[in-house]
Parts: C-alpha cells; sequence; structure tokens
C-alpha cells in the first residue's frame, strides 16, 4: 500500500474539520446541528414526562369530579363549549349536605398529604416554582410532582375554588428539574428545564401552545421575560400540547360569534373596560392577600387549614346553588363559583338560556364575579392546593361580560357583542395581575380559537399593564433580570461594559509571535520558554492577526499521536480572536470565555498588536468599579 502524504493527510484532516464546522458549529458555521440536537432532545424529554402528567392531572381531576360531585352529591358543574365529560351519565338527586362538606374534605385530604411530604406544594404553585428558579438554583424535590398531582385532584375534584395551572406550573416545572438533574446539565440549563417544564405542563393541560410557552418565561419577571428559555419553552410546549390532543382531541375552549369585526369607535369602551377590571383585580388580590394573613395568624393547625377554607365555600357555594334554582331549572346546577368555572365564561360570552336578560343578566354577572373572588380566596388563601389562573380568567370574564351588556344597554349599539367584551376582560384581568400581558394576550385568543380582538386585547393588556404595576398577584416574581440572582452573571457582564480595554490593559514591551510557515518544532520551543504569555499570535506578512495558538491547546497536542504531521504554525492555529483598545470589557470577557483563553490580543485601528489582555486585568477592574 502506498503511504499518504502528511500534506494528504493535513488536507483529509482539513476537509473533516471545515465539514465539522459547517454542520456542528464548533468554528461558528452557519449549522449548527450538535446544539440543535441537544435542544431538540431536553425539550423532548421534558415535553413528554410534563405532558403526561398534566394529561394524567386533567384526567384525575375529571374523574374525581364526576364520582364525588356528580355521582354523589347530584352537582352539575358548569362547563365551557370546548370541556369534555370524559364519566357522561345522569346525576342522582341534588343533595346539598354532601356538598357542603365535600369541599372541605378534599381540602383535608390535600393539607395532611402536603404537610407530611411536601410543604412546597401547598397553595397556587406559580410562586413556588418562581422562586425555584431565582433562588434555589432550579431544584426542586422529586416528591414534588406526585405530591402536587394527588393534593390537587383531590382539591380541584370535589369542589375547590381554583385553576389547573398553579398545580401544572409546579409539577411541570419539577419535572423539567428533575430531567435537569439527570442528564446532568449546568445550573443555567436545569433553570431553562424548569421553565421549559413549566410551558409543557400548561400547555398539556389548557392546549395553548404559544401562550404557555410566553407565559412561562414572561411569570418570572415583573418588567422583563427569559428570553434564553423562550425556545426550548416553544419546543416543550409543542410536545406537551401533542401528548394532551393525542388523549383528549383538539378543540378550542370557548365557543364564541362567527366574528369580531373592528370597530374604532368602540375602542374607548375597551379602555374603560381595562379600567374597570383593574378596579375587580386590586380588590381580588386584597381579599386573596386578606386571607392569606388571617390564615396565618389563626390558631388552626397547618394542615387542618385548608379544610376550614373547604367548610367555608362549602357554606358560601351551596345556598347561592339553592337560591338560583328556580331560575336556572335544575336543583344542583352549579353556576362556576366551585372548581375551575369555565362555564361562567363560556355564559358571559354566549349566554345562557337562563340567563336573564337587561339589567338583571349585568347584575348576576357582576355577582357571580365578587363570589367567584371569595370562593377563590377561601381555598387558595388558605394553603388548598389550587391555581389562580382559571379563576382570574373568570372573574374577568364575568366582568367583560357584564361590562359589555351594560354597555350594549346604554349605547343601543347592535355593533356591540358582550362575548368581545368577556373575552377581553379576561386577558387583562389575569395579564394585568399576573404582569404577563403578551402571554395573556395570545392564551385569551387560543382559548377563544380567534385573532380578531387582538387591537381591542392590546389596548386593555397596555392599560392594566400601567394601573397595576404595584399590585402582584405572585410575590416572588422580581423586577428584571438584573433583580434575580440566577443572573448575577449578567450582572458581571454590565458592569464590564463601562470599562474600555485601553484602560486596563498592561504595557508589554515584548511578546511572542509566529508567522504561518514557522516551524512546528521552534513554536513548541517558544511556548515552553515564555514565562507569561499563554496566546501567541499568527501573523501574515504585512504583520496582521490571521490566527492565534493556544499554549493550552498546544500542550495537549503535543501529546495526540497526530502531532507528527504537524509541520508549521499553519497547522496549530486557530481563527484569529482578539480585541481592539476601545472595546468594552464586557466583550472581552465573552470572547475569553467562549474561547476558553486565558488572554486576548490588543489591536490598534491598523490591525498591529499593541498588547495582551488577561483574565486577570478583568478581576481587577471588576472590584475596582464595584468596590
Amino acid at each position: 500500500m502506498t503511504p499518504v502524504p502528511p500534506s494528504s493527510r493535513r488536507g483529509a484532516l482539513s476537509l473533516r474539520a471545515r465539514l465539522r464546522s459547517f454542520f456542528f458549529g464548533s468554528d461558528g458555521g452557519p449549522l449548527d446541528l450538535q446544539l440543535l440536537g441537544r435542544v431538540l432532545l431536553h425539550a423532548a424529554l421534558v415535553g413528554l414526562a410534563a405532558g403526561g402528567l398534566g394529561t394524567l392531572f386533567v384526567f384525575g381531576c375529571e374523574a374525581v369530579s364526576s364520582l364525588v360531585l356528580g355521582h354523589i352529591a347530584g352537582y352539575y358543574p358548569l362547563h365551557a363549549a370546548g370541556e369534555q365529560d370524559l364519566f357522561p351519565g345522569e346525576a342522582p338527586k341534588f343533595r346539598p349536605w354532601f356538598l357542603f362538606v365535600l369541599p372541605g374534605i378534599g381540602a383535608l385530604v390535600s393539607g395532611i398529604l402536603c404537610y407530611r411530604f411536601a410543604p412546597e406544594a401547598s397553595g397556587g404553585g406559580t410562586d413556588t416554582v418562581i422562586d425555584a428558579f431565582h433562588n434555589k438554583r432550579g431544584m426542586l424535590r422529586k416528591r414534588v410532582p406526585i405530591v402536587k398531582l394527588i393534593a390537587s385532584v383531590f382539591t380541584l375534584g370535589m369542589g375547590g375554588s381554583g385553576g389547573r395551572e398553579g398545580p401544572t406550573m409546579l409539577m411541570g416545572g419539577a419535572v423539567g428539574a428533575m430531567v435537569g438533574r439527570a442528564l446532568r446539565v449546568s445550573e443555567r440549563e436545569r433553570r431553562i428545564l424548569l421553565v421549559a417544564g413549566t410551558a409543557a405542563g400548561m400547555a398539556a393541560v389548557f392546549r395553548t401552545p404559544l401562550g404557555a410557552a410566553l407565559l412561562a418565561v414572561e411569570v418570572l419577571h415583573r418588567d422583563d421575560f427569559e428570553s434564553d428559555a423562550l425556545v426550548p419553552s416553544v419546543l416543550a410546549s409543542v410536545v406537551g400540547y401533542s401528548v394532551s390532543i393525542a388523549f383528549f382531541g383538539e378543540s378550542a375552549l370557548f365557543a364564541h360569534a362567527a366574528g369580531y369585526p373592528f370597530v374604532p369607535v368602540h375602542l374607548p369602551l375597551y379602555a374603560l373596560l381595562a379600567v374597570v377590571v383593574c378596579v375587580g383585580a386590586v380588590a381580588f388580590v386584597a381579599i386573596l392577600d386578606a386571607v392569606k394573613k388571617a390564615t396565618q395568624k389563626s390558631k388552626v393547625p397547618v394542615w387542618a387549614r385548608p379544610a376550614v377554607g373547604g367548610l367555608l365555600l362549602g357554606m358560601l357555594a351551596v345556598p347561592i346553588i339553592i337560591f338560583l334554582e328556580p331560575y336556572v331549572g335544575r336543583p344542583g346546577q352549579g353556576v362556576g363559583v366551585l372548581s375551575g368555572g369555565y362555564g361562567a365564561i363560556q355564559m358571559s360570552i354566549s349566554g345562557t338560556p337562563w340567563l336573564p336578560g337587561g339589567w338583571r343578566a349585568v347584575e348576576l354577572l357582576a355577582l357571580l364575579a365578587v363570589l367567584k373572588m371569595l370562593s377563590t380566596s377561601l381555598t387558595v388563601g388558605t394553603g388548598g392546593s389550587a391555581g389562580d389562573f382559571g379563576p382570574s380568567l373568570v372573574i374577568g370574564g364575568l366582568l367583560g361580560g357584564s361590562f359589555g351588556r351594560a354597555a350594549q344597554l346604554l349605547f343601543d349599539d347592535p355593533r356591540i357583542d358582550p362575548g368581545a367584551f368577556a373575552i377581553v376582560g379576561m386577558a387583562t384581568f389575569y395579564g394585568g395581575i399576573a404582569h404577563v400581558p403578551l402571554a395573556a394576550l395570545v392564551i385569551a385568543c387560543e382559548l377563544a380559537g380567534s385573532y380578531d380582538l387582538l387591537v381591542p386585547l392590546m389596548l386593555a393588556e397596555g392599560i392594566a399593564f400601567v394601573l397595576l404595576r404595584n399590585r402582584a398577584l405572585y410575590k416572588k416574581q422580581v423586577p428584571t433580570k438584573r433583580d434575580s440572582p440566577a443572573h448575577r452573571q449578567d450582572l458581571l457582564f454590565d458592569v464590564l461594559k463601562d470599562v474600555r480595554v485601553k484602560d486596563v490593559v498592561p504595557p508589554r514591551a515584548t511578546f511572542v509571535t509566529f508567522r504561518r510557515n514557522t516551524p512546528a518544532r521552534d513554536v513548541v520551543r517558544a511556548v515552553a520558554s515564555s514565562d507569561w504569555q499563554d496566546t501567541f499570535p499568527v501573523l501574515d506578512a504585512r504583520d496582521a492577526l490571521v490566527g492565534i495558538i493556544s499554549g493550552e491547546v498546544l500542550r495537549v497536542a503535543t501529546t495526540h499521536p497526530e502531532f507528527v504531521d504537524v509541520s508549521v504554525a499553519d497547522d496549530l492555529m486557530t481563527n484569529p480572536v482578539s480585541v481592539s483598545e476601545n472595546d468594552d470589557l464586557h466583550k472581552a470577557l465573552s470572547l475569553l470565555l467562549a474561547g476558553e483563553l486565558r488572554e486576548l490580543p490588543v489591536v490598534a485601528e491598523d490591525g498591529h498588536i499593541i498588547g495582551f489582555l488577561d483574565e486577570a486585568e478583568i478581576t481587577k477592574a471588576y472590584h475596582m468599579v464595584t468596590s
């Protein structure tokens, strides 16, 4: 066999390196298949696990609700058009005494479970996820998803007034954290997987893939969003959503009019609606906080507090159901006070045969909004395992439906559709108090299956975002990334942006450089004899920088069998990395970290090297600026 000349072997190696650079991005190539595969794999694992758990959660809630509320208490929940009855069948005669105690029993089981096995699983769950991201390195205990699943199924399935979003976010986030630990990713990646799991769980339960991804990255901050987690959240959300519709099918949650034409003269009405909804949001947060404070001050054991809230909820809801029986025409007919209550939003959007007309409808919907505030506070405020996303949508939808019907009566304009105001109201309410205007806007459109109301939603969300800046549903939110412990490294970079390279680079009288044709043995000898230099520039005939040789890389390369094929500096160098004297230290540190270098050449405007900047100078500059 004829031996292959060393130059040919080097050419083949060079070709393979260039192809690898193109497809895997090792040298900044246009395609990075390795990174794509890593992101897709992580997102798929998180999406499958969180989506499957979310699907199981929905099934469990429906099963317990059908068995306990339906077949024992004879209660008929008010459903939205897109909600499915997984266990159809005629319920027995309404038994109000059972309904009095069932929410308390479910909450008691939930309270004991959380108190005994995972106290962090009590309450809504969203604040726990936010806190884990910012302050606990993206870590949640492995037992949290199972405890939260069982506790929430008992709470919601037995009538607790709350949503599935908080439990879903906590379960999905915990699954993302577990996947991160199993894959042994970095702390930053684990935080991102926690956010992606949150999105996947939300997408599975609410079937709003884009809105869920946006909510997961937006809810962490009051005035910011977690941009690095957006793409993984979108991918995980797609997978979680796909798992859900494989079991339940694809459909929008709410039925609505065939279309909502844009009427510019109605925009002032939507602006006024935003103000009314904000007043309602302030009232809801105040009631919820008051119940939480009263619960914390009470002498009732922690594990029994949700049960007290459940009993009070039964005492509130049952008389209302009995009182409305002559109007609705069926004993045990729910009106949205218990459980999630999405049927109440549907009633606000499209009405129902028993809903009265005129001002009676305005009064009834407004009253139900107030009752939903009270019932949700009794469940969530006492530590019940239920979320506040669903109830917030219900309250906003009821207020919007009431406002739309009032506007219709006052202005006698046939173009005013109360359903449009209900949809805008539900998004504005939650978007304002949760500080997630973009996510709430998209979720409302996905839940309704229509983007006709995009402009009114934008207007109302903007007003609510400004008016409710001093009110927060989630206390663990931080204003911006700069305020989060998860972004201390970013804060370091921001500080270094104010310092120029020329202000800290030390003078160097002499330093070692090579030409492209410098023999490899001379390169090795020079690197070994240098007492400070670790990055060695390679220059062309005009003394312009064309590459660099890292001392660390060279030391590793000399032990590799293929080093025998290396003859000149051109075979050892990598792409040139340098900073100019007018660059800031943020850029310099980014290049050092990306290239895994200890120092960088500093070049003048004419391209000639004037010195070297190493990590020690950057560290000194940081201490000088921050001290």
